[in-house]
């Protein structure tokens, strides 16, 4: 059954909700419309919702979810916070994305007092913290509606109940094994998409909350992933990004497993479909097939995001990565001897506890060997929850603060030679979305995911071109097109 086909309208609610999913979904969106109908009488005008997302590529792909969900049962998307109902969608990588939100409540709570029709929701990784739900629990009362990432799906059913809840509505699970997709989903671009492949994360870095607020890894059915891919690709779709907290991993616990690089090859067959991209790569699970698939197959983008997080195999193994120094300049020694022009980038973490300068310089050296194209570079912030919050030799601030200004300028220069190398050839660029500063250009990516701004109008968003690269600006390029595709 596809959502599409669903007539909502039709929908007995004299009976009970079905037990199986997604039609229970389908029963509560009918049922939402009758209370966003009965609140905009109230109000006095049509009901506006907006989604607001704080952190990952997989954040983002669930509130296009949450945005469909919305529209489907009557509100009409705004990007406003001033919006009838406004819904948080967190991150909880880092304490400060937990400090922002707090933030956003404080200014949401004065629009409340305002606006009385006005709903407030809360979604995402930090709140399958318990302190985050003690601390909404006793200072933000305000709020409406708090659920967590596993029971995304239930959204229709958890908004029927704040409508028919006179205080707040809280769901959270500590973890599902329940994969339920085929709800509405509005996309952000037309012409690409991402698709979750998997959800949540078995590695337990000690740095990191994320398996702690994700749960264990669970992988969709190949089937149901290439038959979304199929349906987006029919409706206009020419990229698509596969979507874990690790994909290299995905597959393994499917009844009949199937590998990462069986499914890439699978999905380069879908016809329609210009590009594929994935993330992300962990180092420790990436197989040789792989390389050899994103060799084989046409679409892939010759791009690995591949983190590194730190050279020293001293730190790597306290960090619990499940790899050392020599084994990720091999994977990477494999990638270029497969893929010579592939792009590589890296997240680099600086100051993790008990880094030190030896450490640091092995960091330095993988760098300079492997020469990215683009890092993302972090300063180590103290994650409550994770084992390294409470570890010893916690670095000095001053020296974490030199040695990340080092790496961010050997960074600066090589990306800055390399893109450079690509100034006067002619690339394969999708347009994108308007130029902001200029309405005579088109913004468009590369392969490798770089930005070129060329001459253009709106009616070559979604296509392909080939772009001469006439001047590379450090961080994105200038060009032209020579030939549509």
């Amino acid at each position: 059954m596809m959502y599409e086909n669903i007539d909502f309208n039709s929908i007995d609610l004299t009976q009970e909700p079905p037990v199986s999913e997604p039609e229970r979904q389908y029963y509560f969106i009918a049922k939402c419309r009758q209370y966003v109908k009965e609140q905009e009488e109230l109000a006095g005008h049509p009901l506006t919702a907006a989604v607001v997302t704080f952190g990952c590529q997989m954040n983002a792909r669930d509130s296009e979810k949450l945005s469909g969900i919305l529209e489907q049962v009557g509100y009409t998307l705004s990007d406003s916070e001033e919006a009838d109902f406004v819904i948080y969608n967190t991150c909880t990588v880092r304490d400060n994305a937990n400090q922002r939100v707090y933030g956003r409540l404080g200014f949401c709570n004065s629009m409340k007092r305002k606006n009385p029709h006005k709903k407030i929701a809360l979604c995402g990784c930090m709140m399958q913290e318990q302190n985050v739900i003690d601390k909404l629990k006793k200072s933000y009362r305000f709020v409406d509606l708090i659920f967590g990432t596993h029971n995304i799906f239930k959204f229709a059913e958890l908004l029927c109940r704040m409508f028919e809840s006179s205080g707040m509505v809280i769901d959270i699970w500590k973890d599902s094994d329940q994969i339920v997709e085929d709800l509405p989903v509005e996309r952000k671009y037309p012409f690409k998409s991402g698709i979750n492949i998997m959800f949540g994360c078995n590695n337990f870095c000690t740095y990191c909350i994320v398996p702690y607020v994700r749960g264990r890894e669970k992988s969709r059915r190949p089937k149901e992933i290439l038959q979304e891919i199929e349906r987006l690709a029919d409706d206009g779709v020419v990229e698509i990004m596969l979507l874990g907290q690790n994909v290299n991993s995905y597959g393994k616990n499917l009844e009949n497993p199937v590998t990462f690089a069986e499914l890439l090859r699978e999905v380069n067959k879908i016809e329609g479909l210009k590009r594929i991209r994935f993330m992300t790569s962990h180092p420790k699970d990436l197989s040789d097939d792989l390389i050899l698939a994103m060799k084989e197959c046409d679409k892939v983008c010759k791009h690995m995001h591949l983190p590194l997080q730190s050279g020293s195999s001293r730190i790597l193994k306290i960090m619990n990565r499940h790899y050392d120094k020599e084994q990720y300049l091999e994977i990477v020694r494999k990638l270029r001897d497969a893929i010579p022009d592939i792009a590589l980038t890296t997240d680099i973490i600086v100051g993790f506890p008990g880094e030190t300068e030896e450490d640091f310089m092995e960091t330095m050296d993988v760098v300079k060997q492997v020469e990215y194209d683009s890092a993302f570079t972090f300063i180590y912030s103290k994650r409550t929850g994770t084992p390294a919050a409470s570890m010893e030799n916690q670095c000095d601030p001053d020296e974490v603060k030199r040695h990340f200004d080092m790496l961010l300028k050997e960074v600066q220069q090589i990306s800055t030679r390399k893109a450079m190398e690509l100034e006067g050839k002619v690339v394969e660029v999708l347009a994108e979305e308007p130029n902001e500063q200029d309405a005579s250009l088109i913004t468009g990516r590369l392969a490798n995911n770089a930005v070129v701004h060329f001459p253009g109008d709106a009616g070559m968003i979604g296509k392909l071109y080939q772009v001469k690269l006439t001047e590379c600006k450090g961080f994105y390029y200038l060009g032209e097109v020579v030939a549509n595709e």
